[in-house]
């Protein structure tokens, strides 16, 4: 990251650019508008720090050359207790956000953070929107440690024809992974054959991975190729393979030792021409060791072994993920969502995301179809269960007031919805119906309030 600080007092200019540094974020300092406009247009920067009253060219002025040039940066304003006016006309003029004198660094710095996070997901989400084409894509998404570890194994891999196995919870992405294999692999000409063993009943799994010919069984009125055939030249994707049948897994393993498989009534033994990807959300090892899986099975299969990080794991890729998922159901949708506020954001990544990624998904696209601004608000978010944090947060991303802190001591025995109706309530009286002024100190939006205000019947 690397900021641009611009201010006439040249003590200032060090003092941020020395805090940033610490928190290991390159930054330069300007001294006035005019110098800032040399060095904007020498080298790119992700964020602004603008002084709103300077010599010469002053901060609005600056502000206002920067969104007619086309920079769109996120600008935070500094201005003196008396020029809070001027700094909201700034914030219409386009600069995101500003700061009083005196500061401090610290919260300088958290909001940097912050809007230089929205600001990668907005380019995130247009660039996606220009680049996709009609095709509903998901790609392996995220920058965490864990996913620049798949990501290396992925491109160690996909040029052989080594088996993989990949296993974590539902919803992690397992099958995007499998197709990120197979689309960087010599085989992404071919076809991504995926069957998920649960879903198949079992009297019919043999027959549609193995295909079968005519009048081998009751019903068989003509030749039929299973997966194994129809994945040739591609990639066979055996998806939940962990709730394959043992008498199964036998005919399995003896097809994937010989690379060869015979169609059922048939005595033709064809080759095998696609590479084999396994995925599960068991453990196999503990499978084998009560005897559901067999141990030779798992081995054959365990050559490239690939673990999915649960989404609880690698909160720091929700934004990545969101800004392609929204871009996806911006083009799916006929929307127009330009990404998520900074509390949306927080709350998300406050949230454990039992269903993982899929979830996510879910998540976002309830929130899209109903949201009518263009950035998506901690509001807009249905998550599952409302939980008290230690910090007196609640999870759905505002402040316990102390009326509610009140209600929990005398309301021992009481529902969390009775605690809810009552505070709200006591919050409306006290305020005399207005809904603004009762919303501000329950910490919850206005819309929210009007929805509880409706699900209660006042």
């Amino acid at each position: 990251m690397n900021i641009l600080i611009v201010d006439d007092e040249k003590n200032i200019r060090e003092l941020i650019r020395k805090f940033l540094h610490l928190e290991g974020i390159d930054a330069e300092g300007a001294e006035n508008g005019l110098s800032a406009q040399r060095m904007l247009k020498e080298q790119p920067y992700d964020a602004i720090v603008l002084d709103l009253k300077m010599p010469g060219m002053d901060g609005l002025s600056l502000l206002i050359w920067l969104r007619q040039e086309g920079f769109r940066m996120p600008v935070i304003m500094i201005s003196a207790h008396g020029d809070i006016t001027d700094a909201v006309q700034a914030m219409k003029q386009g600069a995101q956000d500003y700061i009083v004198k005196p500061f401090n660094p610290e919260e300088l710095t958290i909001r940097l953070k912050q809007l230089t996070e929205i600001h990668k997901m907005r380019n995130l989400v247009e660039s996606r929107q220009r680049s996709e084409g009609i095709t509903d894509t998901r790609d392996l998404i995220g920058e965490s440690s864990g996913m620049r570890k798949i990501n290396k194994i992925i491109s160690k891999i996909a040029p052989t024809q080594a088996m993989v196995l990949i296993t974590g919870e539902s919803g992690t992405g397992k099958e995007v992974v499998a197709r990120q294999i197979h689309s960087s692999s010599a085989q992404q000409d071919g076809p991504f054959v995926p069957i998920n063993i649960g879903g198949v009943p079992e009297n019919l799994l043999e027959s549609e991975l193995f295909g079968y010919e005519k009048g081998a069984f009751t019903g068989a009125a003509s030749r039929k190729s299973g997966m194994f055939e129809l994945a040739s030249g591609g990639t066979l994707f055996l998806d939940e393979i962990g709730d394959m049948p043992l008498n199964i897994q036998v005919k399995i393993l003896r097809v994937l030792q010989d690379r060869r498989v015979t169609r059922l009534g048939g005595t033709t033994a064809l080759p095998i021409q696609a590479r084999i990807i396994a995925a599960t959300n068991k453990n196999l090892e503990e499978q084998v060791r009560k005897g559901a899986f067999r141990e030779d099975l798992f081995y054959r299969l365990n050559v490239v072994h690939i673990e999915i990080p649960p989404l609880r794991d690698r909160k720091d890729d929700i934004p990545l993920l969101a800004a392609g998922i929204i871009s996806r159901l911006n083009r799916n949708m006929g929307t127009k969502i330009e990404g998520i506020s900074l509390k949306g954001l927080e709350r998300l990544k406050k949230y454990s995301f039992p269903g993982n990624v899929r979830e996510l998904e879910n998540v976002l696209e309830r929130a899209v179809i109903f949201s009518d601004e263009p950035l998506l608000e901690s509001e807009d978010f249905e998550l599952r269960g409302v939980t008290f944090q230690e910090n007196g947060e609640l999870d759905r991303g505002g402040k316990m007031p102390a009326s509610a802190v009140s209600l929990l001591n005398e309301g021992d025995g009481w529902s969390l919805k009775e605690i809810e109706r009552e505070a709200i309530a006591r919050a409306l009286h006290r305020w005399e119906g207005n809904r603004t002024r009762a919303s501000e100190e329950l910490g919850i939006s206005r819309r929210t309030l009007i929805n509880k205000i409706d699900e209660y019947n006042f």
